[in-house]
Parts: structure tokens; C-alpha cells; sequence
């Protein structure tokens, strides 16, 4: 069947009825009506091209327009790490901020942009994109764009008639601002306490309309903080810069960056010093 140049196509000479494509398919487009019959394929208006009916098929019998022979590939389940192995990489992942001047190597960086590409995303819209910037210029101005917007707030804030009214209910943010002005004086002696002299960043970013874009770049990011964290590569979560782009600064980071829609969420990434020899509960 073909709808809107989308095509899924289940060959009766080598499909053994099993069903296991109803089963996965999320959208009811391929149908079983009892066990052991022959799979239709209808209402594929409705298909969001996740590829579950292509991958689960044990005899290669659902034929996809969107999954052509050369996207697809066997699965060897003897390279997938153990639990224990999955368990150690979780446990001993942490933002290790002392980072060296070493570039990472664009391999890993490769690897860490495919690991958050393949997170899953709602209705399978794969509308999340991601943005590398390595040039250290682009990343001075970021840190000075993070400092600057936290700055005009901070004044703002500490003006007296405003910090009447607001303190009593803003005490967290207002708990915050000596680490702040501590921020401000590092960062004028050049020790970068925004983006921890990392030589790279990972911005991931999503259409302003899209619905759970947030969702989605945080399944995203958890992908490359742990394919970093195999990588040997330390990554750091920049919440003072998505905070700093959200107090309208949005149009700045943009003119630094080239990244447009929405931005919600950034990486810091580096080659650590050292790394841990342990870890706590």
C-alpha cells in the first residue's frame, strides 16, 4: 500500500504470519485479525516511520519506503555491554570540571552528536538538532554573553525598591547571588567559571512550536553525557547558560552560535585532567 509517497509492502511468500509487526507497530497500520492469518496494512496516513515492523520481522518480509536494505542492520547482541558494565557507566559519570586545553578528538565528538541522535522522540518527529562549537572565540563569547545577562539581572535585582518587594519571594534567587558576584570576579581573571574552559559545546535545540521539545532534548542528552562519559570525554550540564538565554538573550546566542528555534539544553565538553578513582553513593 502507498499513501502521501509512503509505501509498506508484506511479502506472503516469506512472511510466516507470526504477527509480531501488529504487535510493535504503535500507529495499528499493520493488522492481524487472528492468529495465524496474513498482515494487512491500513490507515498508513497514521505512520510515523519508527521502523519497529521492518526491525522485529525474523524474515526480512515488511518492505518500508522509508528503511531502504542499506539503513538496515542485524543486530550482534554479544557486543551489548552486561548490566553490571551499564550500571558502572551510570554510577560513575560526573561533571568532572577540571578539564584540559587538549581538543577533542572529532571522532568522539562524531560519536557523542550519533548517541543523541538516536534517543527516541515523541510521535518519532526526529525534530531535535544538534550544534557543535569548537571555535574557542565562539566560546568566550558565550561564557561573556552568560556573565553579562546574569549581570544586568543581578543589578536589577539589588536595586533597593526592587529588592524590597521581590526578596520575600525570590529568596532562592536571591541565595544565589554571592555565587554569582564570585562568578564575576573569576571570570574577569580569566579562570571561565561558566563553561569551565571546555573546548567544545553540544547544543541541542528543537523548532520554537515543537511540543515536547523538552522531552525529547533530554532524552538526547542523556545518550551523549553517557557515550561521553565511555569516551573518556568530561561533559558538564551549562544550566547558567540556558537560564542566561531564556532572560531574553535569546537573539544574542543566536547571532553567536548560528543556532535558531529553541535552545534546551547545552553541553560543556573537555578532556579531563584526571578522572575519579571512585565513587559515592
Amino acid at each position: 500500500m502507498k499513501l502521501n509517497n509512503k509505501s509498506i509492502l508484506v511479502r506472503d511468500e516469506s512472511c510466516i504470519k507470526c504477527g509480531k509487526c501488529t504487535k510493535v507497530c504503535p500507529a495499528g497500520v499493520l493488522i492481524q485479525r487472528q492468529k495465524g492469518e496474513i498482515i494487512h496494512v491500513e490507515n498508513i496516513d497514521t505512520c510515523i516511520a519508527c521502523g519497529h515492523c521492518v526491525d522485529v520481522c525474523p524474515t526480512a518480509s515488511v518492505v518500508h519506503s522509508d528503511f531502504p536494505p542499506e539503513k538496515l542492520h542485524p543486530i550482534d547482541y554479544s557486543l551489548l555491554p552486561s548490566p553490571e558494565q551499564v550500571m558502572a557507566l551510570i554510577k560513575t559519570r560526573r561533571s568532572n570540571r577540571a578539564i584540559t586545553s587538549r581538543p577533542i578528538p572529532q571522532e568522539a565528538l562524531d560519536r557523542i552528536v550519533e548517541a543523541a541522535r538516536f534517543a527516541p522522540t515523541a510521535s518519532n518527529k526526529r525534530n531535535v538538532s544538534f550544534t557543535v562549537i569548537t571555535d574557542p572565540e565562539k566560546l568566550r563569547q558565550v561564557s561573556d554573553f552568560t556573565i553579562n545577562k546574569f549581570d544586568s539581572g543581578a543589578r536589577i535585582l539589588m536595586n533597593p525598591i526592587v529588592k524590597v518587594f521581590l526578596k520575600p519571594f525570590l529568596k532562592d534567587t536571591y541565595d544565589t547571588l554571592p555565587a554569582f558576584y564570585r562568578f564575576k570576579q573569576e571570570h574577569k581573571a580569566g579562570n571561565d567559571p561558566i563553561l569551565r574552559k571546555a573546548t567544545a559545546l553540544l547544543i541541542i535545540h528543537t523548532p520554537e512550536s515543537s511540543e515536547f521539545g523538552s522531552e525529547n532534548a533530554n532524552l538526547a542528552y542523556q545518550n551523549a553525557s553517557l557515550m561521553a562519559h565511555s569516551l573518556g570525554v568530561s561533559q558538564i550540564y551549562m544550566g547558567f547558560v540556558v537560564r542566561a538565554i531564556r532572560k531574553c538573550g535569546k537573539r544574542t546566542f543566536s547571532q553567536i552560535t548560528g543556532v535558531e528555534g529553541k535552545v534546551q539544553a547545552i553541553m560543556a565538553l573537555g578532556i579531563p585532567a584526571f578522572k575519579y578513582p571512585r565513587y559515592i553513593e
